[in-house]
């Protein structure tokens, strides 16, 4: 295989490190220190219109009582709440509560945050030919925490 094809790995799971840390770096730094970067990955999925266990579960490769165990621990901490699901009478509805929210909102600042200098580096038409290579690369689906 050919050399410059091998590092390609290394550094797109590098950069996609850099960013979970960073991320989780500044959602603790905006008080929310009693989360894992891996209750980000559930965050994404919940927001905006909620999610089922099996959902949450398919969207982290995990099983359903992975997911389960998760969502209790999201509810105790108070980020999530258990509702009636609008169309499925014997599914729950995980949804984002006030404090989910907050969460989330901290975590797209710091995700700006991280963001911003790799943006500046790069300047807006390498930034732009960077989004687009990613984009006819990337499946679009889940998106998992490395466990």
């Amino acid at each position: 295989m050919r050399r410059d094809l091998l590092d390609l790995p290394v550094l797109l799971l590098g950069a996609a490190s850099a960013l979970v840390d960073g991320i989780h770096e500044g959602v603790r730094a905006r008080g929310f220190t009693d989360l894992r970067p891996a209750h980000g990955f559930a965050f994404v999925r919940l927001a905006p219109d909620g999610a089922t266990i099996v959902d949450l579960a398919d969207h982290l490769g995990v099983t359903k009582q992975a997911a389960s165990q998760m969502a209790d621990e999201l509810v105790r901490k108070g980020y999530v709440e258990r509702r009636p699901h609008p169309a499925d009478a014997r599914a729950r509805l995980l949804t984002l509560t006030d404090r989910g929210w907050a969460c989330t909102r901290a975590a797209d600042e710091a995700a700006t945050a991280v963001l911003q200098p790799w943006a500046d580096a790069l300047g807006p038409a390498q930034l732009s030919t960077v989004r687009a290579a990613l984009t006819r690369l990337t499946i679009p689906g889940r998106i998992r925490p490395t466990w």
